[in-house]
């Protein structure tokens, strides 16, 4: 993994960016994904979000209200685009790639999720209030949305790959819980076909208590993907494996050197 992918700083360009793609992903460079390039740039642009003007109407009340219910129309556009994306990293049908993309991808959202929070949370916006006005909070509110429902996505069709690496970072788990409490008093989410998803992705992370009734409606679906336990812990050994050697040669490369008129002497 290279140095910006470390950071995490061009994954969030990326997905703050509607910029030319191409030029963003060769400053920082992905040669360790290279086969599954176009797909990464369609799952990570997913999380960025163009909106439109707000509403139309005349009146401040009607035109908050309306605006709600314009947001609901390209939230289900967008959900369109993220089923597609998702359905191309299903088809990759490698788990190696998988676990990459899902390991880049998570950490961009986290990201963006953190950076709308923090928006949202000093501009004080209800969650259950009026669609917000002004275009930074259009864009906090709608990234806090769209990102909690891809993740929930991804969470569901991926079980495995993704408890690997939410289990372990306690800050992803609080902001996860957040962004689920914002998104159920929305509305966004109150009928529809994602009127499931925020209990089913609660209860699959351990948030809330699993119901007797609660099964994954997607776990079935991806059997091939993981044929035995032992496929999975291999592909897991050999990326961590991967990790601790790159880990290493950045330790070296930053480690005390010894000039060239020392050595001479």
């Amino acid at each position: 993994m290279g140095d910006g992918e470390a950071d995490g700083t061009w994954s969030v360009t990326l997905m703050i960016q509607l910029g030319d793609p191409s030029t963003a992903v060769c400053e920082q460079g992905m040669a360790a994904v290279a086969s599954t390039m176009d797909f990464l740039w369609i799952c990570l642009i997913l999380l960025a979000v163009v909106l439109p003007e707000g509403s139309l109407a005349d009146l401040e009340k009607q035109r908050m209200g309306s605006g709600l219910e314009i947001y609901k129309k390209l939230f289900e556009v967008k959900r369109k685009d993220q089923m597609n994306a998702l359905k191309n990293l299903i088809e990759l049908n490698d788990i190696n790639q998988q676990y990459k993309i899902i390991d880049i991808m998570l950490k961009g959202l986290f990201k963006v999720l953190e950076d709308s929070r923090a928006v949202l949370i000093a501009a004080d916006v209800p969650p259950d209030g009026p669609f917000p006005q002004d275009e930074k909070l259009k864009d906090a509110y709608s990234h806090v949305v769209e990102n909690t429902a891809f993740f929930g996505d991804v969470v569901l069709r991926f079980p495995k790959i993704v408890h690997h690496y939410f289990d372990r970072n306690s800050n992803w788990n609080n902001l996860i819980r957040w962004g689920i409490g914002f998104c159920n008093l929305t509305g966004v989410f109150e009928q529809g076909p994602h009127s499931q998803l925020l209990g089913l992705m609660a209860q699959e992370l351990g948030i809330s208590e699993k119901s007797p009734n609660y099964r994954n409606p997607f776990k079935a679906d991806h059997s091939e993907f993981f044929p035995s336990a032992d496929t999975f812990q291999k592909a897991l050994r050999e990326e961590e494996k991967r990790r601790r050697k790159e880990e290493k040669r950045k330790e070296i490369r930053k480690g005390p050197r010894i000039s060239r008129s020392q050595s001479e002497l």
